[in-house]
């Protein structure tokens, strides 16, 4: 099992900015995958589903961007998961518009 976290900010203002990049891309996974990620956990928002075969868990934090960390190890402590079944996404400044960086 993964738990696929987007970090972004949950206030109305940042809705559609690249703020809320994590947001946006954790909904895209969820809407492909027919999952709801509405359920309150670990002061997130969490739905449950499989993609491409595999058992996860989409969480958005509901805390400020950079509290986000106090909700991934509540949701990690409780499915009990290690930070390598953790891919996590969010914006990054440094980069140009439309691109995408993965790494362990």
């Amino acid at each position: 099992m993964r738990l696929i976290v987007g970090l972004g900010n949950p206030d109305p203002e940042y809705q559609w900015t690249p703020h809320n990049l994590g947001f946006m891309a954790v909904d895209e996974l969820a809407n492909r995958g027919g999952i709801r990620v509405e359920r309150p956990e670990g002061k997130a928002l969490v739905g449950r589903g499989r993609i491409a075969g595999e058992d996860i868990i989409l969480a958005k934090p509901q805390t400020d961007m950079n509290l986000s960390g106090i909700s991934v190890q509540e949701l990690l402590g409780k499915y009990e998961l290690a930070v390598a079944d953790l891919p996590v996404v969010w914006d990054e400044t440094h980069m140009p518009l439309e691109t995408i960086r993965i790494q362990p």
